[in-house]
């Protein structure tokens, strides 16, 4: 067991070291000069030269590497070039807005998809297996951002029941999870149409097994085999899933904050791009990274929690 955390450990360092790598190399090759950025076409060439100095452009690309992952351990991802104050303070500033956005995505993912993947397996081959099939793959082949706007065509534009954008602050409660609601239908749809069919599938496979068979002949009622025996023995596929696409959820906040206009890193990470703000862009592409590499650990030490034979294998 402790070799199995300690290898899972390494991989995780490891990996997001590797990240780090990727990132800073692929932020430093793109096409633009952020002296120019910040100062305007009208800047001199001594100017520019001056700001590239004092940002460390001038630096060879391993010393302006290890000076940014240096700093970066202890949370100093430097200043933004746009925004003039320290990029942890601007990243402080919006996380709480992309998290509960994000959670509460998961959450209705889980639920929904809970939901209509049981029932599916539970018709099978019947009008309820069918309509949720057809559900799911229409939920699959549109665009969040296109079902996006469309919520807020329908919802706020023409039934006028929910804001269209914006986030208020969490200073009123309740104006702040009515502006949560389409951004997080937009976000979680598309997600629970995939969820479902693993769900789906999954469950189908655990009821041939022989001791679902046995469950029912001895009498349980069908929601309680459904619900305590099947949906349980199912779970390691759907907790695979799950995990991926919470990840998927945190990066996916980049175009639904866009649309929703609404205040998190996603809107930040526009921004910075549109500026070319190198630090914020760097340690932005880095924290979504690296939400993805925790999310698939988790995943691992969770399959051991649902599955005690692969913590013997362990």
């Amino acid at each position: 067991m402790g070799y199995f955390l300690l290898r899972r450990s390494v991989g995780f360092v490891l990996t997001l070291l590797a990240v780090s790598v990727v990132v800073f190399a692929v932020m430093n090759v793109l096409p633009g000069d952020p002296a120019l950025t910040i100062l305007g076409l009208d800047a001199t060439e001594d100017a520019l030269q001056a700001l590239r100095d004092q940002l460390g452009l001038n630096d060879p690309l391993l010393i302006r590497y290890w000076s940014w992952i240096t700093h970066a351990l202890v949370g100093d991802f430097g200043v933004s070039h746009s925004f003039r104050v320290p990029v942890s303070d601007l990243i402080a500033e919006r996380l709480p807005m992309t998290i509960s956005l994000a959670v509460s995505g998961m959450i209705f993912t889980v639920i929904l998809a809970l939901i209509l993947g049981i029932a599916a397996a539970a018709n099978h081959r019947k009008a309820g297996d069918w309509g949720v099939m057809f559900v799911s793959q229409l939920g699959i082949a549109i665009p969040a951002f296109w079902l996006a706007m469309l919520l807020v065509l329908i919802f706020a534009v023409n039934l006028r029941w929910l804001p269209p954008g914006g986030f208020p602050g969490w200073s009123d409660p309740v104006a702040a999870m009515r502006a949560l609601i389409l951004p997080t239908v937009a976000l979680a749809l598309v997600q629970s149409s995939v969820l479902a069919r693993v769900t789906r599938s999954s469950a189908l496979e655990v009821m041939r097994q022989d001791y679902v068979r046995t469950a029912r002949a001895t009498g349980f009622s069908r929601q309680r085999v459904l619900w305590r025996h099947v949906l349980p023995n199912a779970l390691v596929p759907i907790v695979t899933i799950v995990g991926m696409q919470f990840a998927a959820l945190v990066t996916g906040t980049i175009v639904i904050e866009n649309v929703f206009y609404l205040p998190g890193l996603g809107r930040l990470i526009f921004q910075s791009i549109a500026n070319r703000d190198l630090p914020t862009v760097q340690a932005l592409v880095m924290l979504f990274a690296a939400i993805v590499v925790t999310a698939n650990f988790i995943v691992d030490l969770l399959y051991l929690v649902i599955d005690p034979r692969l913590k013997a294998r362990a």
